[in-house]
């Protein structure tokens, strides 16, 4: 059976509180019957774990993260590398990359590509990355040493970020590429000379885990300064998610309307939006619940009453594809009000499953939250049609069934 094969997959970090859509399709590949072997590139950091990571059976196998700690690792691996079968091209293509980026993190993947290929898992028999910046970048590396074919989930990020020369490489050299978004899609079809092998799949939801709520939503109106509208809004604190944008939006509104606001979520720039909390004297009306595990965002999204996401495009490009957040919040009938950003928009439809602003506009997503905080009748019909929407088009055994697809007509 194609299934009883072994699939190595790369990651850039395993497990991540913030890539539960990627330990989702894990245990979605291995419920399917893929035997799998996990790579990360780095070792976690979280301090939580999503209840999936404890259902995935399979191995994870840690490359130094920076080679200087590992040396006799790394030793070990560079002088093995010179019998593998591949070791000629694997220096012709390096010394072609190294110009086009000259940096200690295109040797760092040279030696995590030379570690994966000594310690290879048993019985791997394809590579396949999690990202097409730097995991694929290690995945290309060790199958042009080992000769084992690859192929790669591409995102958001990962596409934005990377230079044209490197994306037209990588999916020329990759069997096939499969991303999460139409924007992402046509971005890499862009780049491709065989646009057949780009694949569009959205990621979808394990339903299961977020079944529907019987939960009802109130009929809160921002009148009642006891009884205030409930925001909620989860995300890491980095510029791409426009927490800044929404912390102003909320200081334009009206001071006689009644509402509060958490923020679900670690990340870099924490400190920096509550000293801007501060300075917009927001400080009362908003709490700052950190990193969540699954099952307590989830009890978050069924008693709020309201759900916004003010993604952006970053200074240096990086941008979400299509949020996991929105998408687990519409399972649960909760409203949202989120950008024109990327794929957003493939998922909500203006005023007719959520409210679709255009990002960077501050004045213009504070008419939307006061609109939707003022009716709960209009965020009631929202939540309604956006449940609907993801129960229907976002099963992520959908996206299981064509990745196992793409796999078996290509072994």
């Amino acid at each position: 059976m194609h299934k009883q094969k072994k699939i190595v997959v790369v990651l850039k970090g395993y497990p991540r509180l913030s890539e539960t859509f990627i330990a989702q399709e894990l245990l979605g590949l291995e419920n399917a019957g893929y035997s799998l072997a996990l790579i990360s590139m780095r070792r976690p950091t979280d301090t939580k774990r999503h209840p999936v990571h404890d259902e995935i059976k399979a191995p994870v196998l840690y490359l130094p993260e920076y080679l200087h700690e590992e040396p006799f690792r790394v030793l070990k691996a560079a002088l093995t590398s010179f019998f593998q079968p591949g070791v000629k091209g694997l220096w012709k293509q390096f010394f072609r990359d190294l110009p086009r980026d000259f940096s200690r993190n295109r040797v760092r993947r040279l030696g995590q590509a030379m570690v994966l290929a000594r310690e290879w898992p048993q019985n791997g028999e394809w590579l396949h990355a999690h990202f097409i910046h730097t995991p694929a970048s290690v995945t290309a590396y060790t199958s042009l040493l080992t000769n084992i074919p690859w192929t790669c989930s591409a995102h958001a990020k990962d596409i934005w970020t990377s230079g044209d020369w490197d994306l037209k490489q990588k999916v020329a050299q990759a069997r096939w590429v499969v991303t999460c978004t139409k924007a992402g899609y046509d971005h890499l079809c862009s780049m491709s000379q065989e646009p057949n092998r780009i694949h569009l799949s959205y990621h979808g939801l394990d339903l299961a885990r977020f079944d529907h709520s019987t939960i009802e939503r109130s009929e809160r109106d921002g009148s009642d300064p006891k009884n205030p509208v409930a925001i909620l809004s989860v995300g890491r604190a980095v510029e791409k998610k426009g927490f800044d944008v929404l912390l102003k939006a909320l200081s334009l509104l009206p001071k006689d309307l009644h509402w509060r606001f958490d923020h679900i979520g670690g990340g870099e720039a924490l400190g920096k939006l509550k000293s801007l909390a501060g300075e917009l004297s927001l400080v009362d009306r908003v709490s700052w619940k950190g990193a969540l595990a699954q099952e307590e965002v989830l009890d978050h999204y069924r008693r709020a009453d309201l759900f916004t996401l003010a993604c952006r495009v970053a200074r240096d490009g990086d941008r979400d594809g299509l949020p996991n957040v929105l998408v687990e919040a519409s399972s649960q009938a909760l409203a949202c009000i989120s950008t024109s950003v990327s794929g957003v928009p493939e998922l909500l439809d203006n005023d007719v499953n959520g409210l679709v602003v255009p990002p960077e506009d501050p004045t213009v997503l504070a008419q939307a939250l006061e609109r939707a905080i003022r009716d709960p009748a209009l965020r009631k019909r929202l939540g309604a049609a956006a449940e609907t929407r993801v129960r229907t088009q976002f099963d992520y055994h959908a996206s299981i069934r064509q990745l196992s697809e793409m796999f078996e007509t290509e072994w």
